[in-house]
């Protein structure tokens, strides 16, 4: 028995150096979320105000006005789809697969922001027990100073792991909302598009 418990704490214990090297790589890679993230908002709100009423009045304008509207170097996602879909003969099967694609684009841009949410606290949380165990070790037998050291590393695996995860689920909600709006602005277009040609 205190061989196995011996093999798992050695193993358990040569874990805290990939699980502090992992959380770093994704402190550093939530830094660049915020900076994509920002971007996205400053080009998403310029964007609302010039489309915004124009998908609203959808109904009494022509679709000359809003296709005058669109940026034209602008490549954000909803952008891209909203092109594509005023740009194309107005058909209820091309619209569908229009948005459905738009959704798994969405999908694939929202992993990053749940990944982050959800393996922070859990690197986090790793990082914390591995390195509580050496800590009572060194208060067992009163090393005040290694205790110090591995108490150290267990609120930094914390409080990174935390930082992460806020950030994963800050852009993860807010993305989502974003979507979850160009899906019905997409959806709206079509149906105009649709309703004109029939």
């Amino acid at each position: 028995m205190e061989v196995i418990s011996k093999t798992l704490f050695w193993v358990a214990n040569s874990l805290l150096i990939p699980d502090i090297i992992i959380l770093l790589f994704l402190f550093g890679r939530s830094l660049l979320l915020i900076g994509s993230f920002y971007d996205q908002f400053m080009t998403k709100r310029k964007n609302d105000k010039a489309i915004g009423n124009k998908i609203k009045e959808l109904s009494g304008l022509s679709m000359d006005e809003l296709r005058a509207v669109i940026p034209k170097n602008d490549n954000s996602l909803f952008i891209k789809y909203l092109r594509d879909l005023l740009t194309t003969p107005p058909s209820e099967a091309y619209s569908d697969f229009l948005i459905s694609n738009f959704e798994n684009e969405a999908d694939k841009d929202l992993a990053l922001s749940k990944m982050l949410a959800k393996m922070g606290p859990v690197l986090g949380l790793i990082g914390t027990l591995i390195a509580m165990s050496p800590a009572l070790v060194g208060l067992s037998t009163g090393d005040i100073s290694g205790m110090a050291y591995n108490m150290q590393v267990v609120f930094a695996t914390t409080v990174v792991g935390l930082v992460v995860s806020a950030i994963g689920l800050v852009t993860l909600q807010t993305k989502q909302r974003w979507y979850a709006k160009d899906v019905n602005n997409l959806d709206y277009v079509s149906r105009i598009l649709t309703e004109k040609k029939n």
